[in-house]
């Protein structure tokens, strides 16, 4: 089980470990809500967790299945809703190298994951997600 220490800094920002690693991540409150917006927001690394969840657990199908997908690139887009203020859709549109022998099974296996991958599984069902994938 993963362990996590978080401390408030002040001035809206908070400094969190990842206590097995010992990996450091600051998030600020973002600028249109009374934030400095000089590192990510909570909401963003909700958003870019997806985001990551989809990509490694694509990593480890094509891993598993004997290629890699080395050179993946992902662009993230977080959409606010206000009343209640939550995030409201994520967009990812990723672009999956994947190596000309991989035939079709492979494609459809790294697709499902969109959908089935734990943090997509563990978002609120009104949050939209748009993955958007494109193999290259």
């Amino acid at each position: 089980m993963s362990g996590f220490k978080t401390l408030y800094l002040g001035e809206l920002r908070t400094e969190n470990t990842h206590l097995q690693s010992g990996t450091v991540i600051l998030t600020d409150a973002p600028t249109d809500n009374q934030g400095r917006g000089e590192a990510f927001s909570p909401t963003d690394l909700c958003a870019l967790s997806l985001t990551n969840c989809i990509v490694t657990t694509m990593g480890i199908y094509a891993q598993n299945h004997g290629y890699h997908i080395e050179g993946t690139e992902a662009l993230t887009v977080k959409h606010m809703a206000s009343d209640p203020r939550r995030i409201a859709k994520i967009e990812v549109h990723l672009k999956i190298s994947l190596a000309e022998s991989a035939d079709e099974r492979a494609r459809e296996g790294l697709l499902r994951i969109v959908k089935t991958c734990p943090v997509a599984r563990s978002l609120h069902p009104d949050i939209i997600q748009a993955v958007k994938v494109e193999f290259v």
